[in-house]
């Protein structure tokens, strides 16, 4: 009885420091690209297709590595910057939860 009590406790704890984690501004640095296209777009320039296809409803994304994040954000001056940095190296400071960011910050990648 003992043994199941502590093992209990035990993934109680680890549930709610995951949670915990969980909601943590964070800074990602890839490439702005958009979430139709993610790593492969379908036009030459990066850019151009990054803006075509978030003009016809695609979510900005950021491609870091092998992982695609969707970008979120309601705040015009973090999409105008998104928008500046299409197709470039770009910082991107927010919340993640799973393959979702919630962008609160964007800069030129150095």
């Amino acid at each position: 009885m003992k043994l199941t009590t502590l093992a209990v406790a035990a993934v109680i704890g680890v549930a709610v420091s995951s949670a915990l984690g969980a909601g943590k501004t964070q800074t990602f640095t890839g490439e702005v690209s958009d979430s139709m296209c993610g790593a492969k777009h379908m036009m030459a320039s990066k850019s151009t297709c990054t803006r075509v296809c978030v003009g016809k409803g695609s979510n900005y994304a950021l491609v870091v590595g092998d992982n695609i994040y969707t970008l979120h954000t309601e705040a015009k001056t973090v999409l105008d910057e998104l928008d500046k940095l299409a197709g470039e190296r770009a910082s991107v400071t927010g919340v993640a939860n799973g393959e979702t960011i919630e962008v609160s910050k964007v800069t030129e990648a150095k």
